[in-house]
């Protein structure tokens, strides 16, 4: 029988989530909208060390803002379930509160003999470490070592016995079988196979904190939970011997998950994996959202750095993924519909701030004036700008096409909303001369007098054979209107300009330079 697909985006809430982990979830995703299957996230938050406040509720956020929503693991207002109901019938989400589940499942593999306990102390451990490397050995904790360590393998039951009541230190670790070859398949990189010589015995469950670590949690979550493919990062590849040795061990062959582990998003030069480092060091955000750490430190997301979601989204689909066409601009619907782990790429991705604007750039083309306006009258109103919408409209349908971001409106066109105060000096120097200026004033005497249709069409083309006419340098006329109006020489069209701002302040403006520079 064929299972329905459900796979899972399993983040720990140790930190912002990494762009990286974002393109997990969004393959993992889309993986299962596309097979009508189940989305699901669960918070793998069993490592009590590193935990995070905020993190979690971090991760749920930026997913949202993606549009990476779960069918199962958070409710509508974001937070992850804590009881099973009709809708989430794994619940609890959280591994922290699955904790009872776990120790049964590690005392089991102990009963069936493929898992031991071992009481060693870290010093214990670490003068053993030593004494190897002193003879030029390196220490693993396994087949070679188990039994000249203190562990339930080699010590008497009645030692093992009281050590397990009157010790709180003690962890359950996997026993690796000796000198076999686990044969393995990968959606993404094909038959793998690893000699267990090579491997060590893995802690499971601890203790100390009676939680589990990422080895037992995730096996055992994945098969209660039904999960059908598990698409993880390469960085669990070294782990699969382990997983499909657990799978065994629990006799859970038969529905054991499917695995694809993805490649790294690598930093722009393609030498290593991007980090938070290379964000600051080359001017780029790595997370999905602003992130403000215990310090507090910002670390800048592509949120808050303007990025509309839906570029965000489609960046991320394209570093690791080959559509096999030439098409770059995909909805998340159309992701749905095109992809596949076949063309997902087996070596690591180089990430291109550059790319990451076009991107941006393009959704920007691609949405409507009065999008674009609802997005910028906030930041007109921060500046304590007030202007009509209408106004507004025509400005954002005039510059929408030199824009990458929304706030570059304010950078490409304030000054069509505050007169220049000041004029950029290697402009003046080049055309504001009396034989330049005094043609250009009598030009803005052309336009305060012309009664024609006072639109961008219909001023342009008179006012240009007004300048022809008299044989005056076109650019050199043109280029001083527009340092009276912009205060500098590059800025829209003299005639989209003087049209919107109108006669009676192009006329103010007129009389500042003047008064400036004359």
């Amino acid at each position: 029988m064929t299972r329905k697909t459900r796979v899972r985006f399993a983040p720990s809430p140790t930190g912002p989530l990494h762009m990286g982990g974002v393109r997990t979830a969004l393959y993992n995703y889309l993986f299962a909208k596309q097979r009508g299957g189940d989305f699901i996230i669960r918070i793998e938050d069993t490592d009590s060390q590193r935990f995070v406040p905020g993190a979690e509720k971090y991760i749920i956020e930026a997913l949202n803002w993606c549009g990476i929503v779960p069918d199962e693991g958070v409710d509508a207002a974001g937070n992850v379930v804590e009881t099973a109901s009709e809708r989430h019938p794994h619940a609890p989400y959280r591994q922290s509160q699955r904790k009872p589940i776990y120790r049964q499942y590690a005392e089991q593999l102990v009963e069936n003999g493929f898992a031991y306990y071992a009481f060693d102390t870290a010093e214990e451990l670490g003068a053993k470490r030593a004494e190897m490397e002193a003879n030029g050995q390196t220490f693993i904790y396994g087949q070679t070592t188990r039994m000249g360590l203190r562990n339930s393998l080699a010590m008497p039951e009645a030692e093992v016995k009281e050590l397990l009541e009157t010790r709180t230190d003690w962890t359950i670790r996997f026993k690796m079988p000796e000198n076999r070859v686990v044969k393995m398949d990968d959606l993404i990189r094909g038959h793998v196979e690893v000699n267990t010589s090579t491997l060590d015995d893995k802690v499971l469950w601890k203790r100390a904190d009676e939680l589990p670590t990422y080895h037992l949690a995730n096996i055992v979550d994945d098969h209660l939970m039904e999960i059908t493919e598990v698409i993880r990062g390469e960085e669990w590849l070294p782990s699969l011997p382990l997983h499909y040795l657990l799978y065994e061990a629990f006799g859970w062959t038969d529905t054991q998950p499917r695995f694809a582990h993805l490649s790294l998003l690598l930093k722009p030069d393609g030498k290593g994996k991007l980090s938070k480092r290379d964000g600051d060091r080359l001017g780029f955000p790595v997370f999905p959202l602003q992130w403000v750490n215990s310090e507090g430190e910002v670390s800048r997301g592509y949120r808050e750095d303007g990025y509309f979601p839906e570029a965000f989204v489609n960046l991320l689909a394209m570093l690791g993924w080959n559509p096999g066409t030439e098409q770059e601009l995909f909805t998340l619907e159309e992701l749905v519909e095109t992809f596949s782990l076949e063309r997902v790429i087996k070596s690591g991705a180089r990430f291109n701030a550059d790319k990451a604007k076009w991107y941006n750039k393009e959704y920007l083309r691609k949405k409507s004036v009065g999008e674009l306006t609802d997005l910028y009258m906030p930041i007109l109103e921060s500046k304590g700008i007030t202007a009509t919408r209408e106004y507004v409209e025509k400005v954002v349908g005039l510059i929408q096409e030199r824009a990458t971001f929304v706030a570059d409106f304010w950078d490409i066109a304030s000054y069509l909303f505050v007169a220049p105060t000041e004029f950029v000096e290697k402009d003046v120097a080049k055309f504001w001369k009396e034989e330049n200026y005094t043609l250009a004033l009598q030009a803005a005497d052309f336009i305060m007098n012309f009664e024609g249709e006072f639109t961008p069409e219909g001023l342009g083309a008179p006012l240009e054979e007004y300048i022809r006419g008299n044989e005056w340098p076109m650019g050199k006329v043109m280029n001083c209107l527009r340092l009276a109006m912009v205060g500098g020489s590059n800025g829209l069209g003299i005639a989209d300009i003087v049209t919107l701002i109108g006669k009676e302040e192009f006329a103010k403006r007129i009389e500042y330079i003047k008064s400036k520079l004359c």
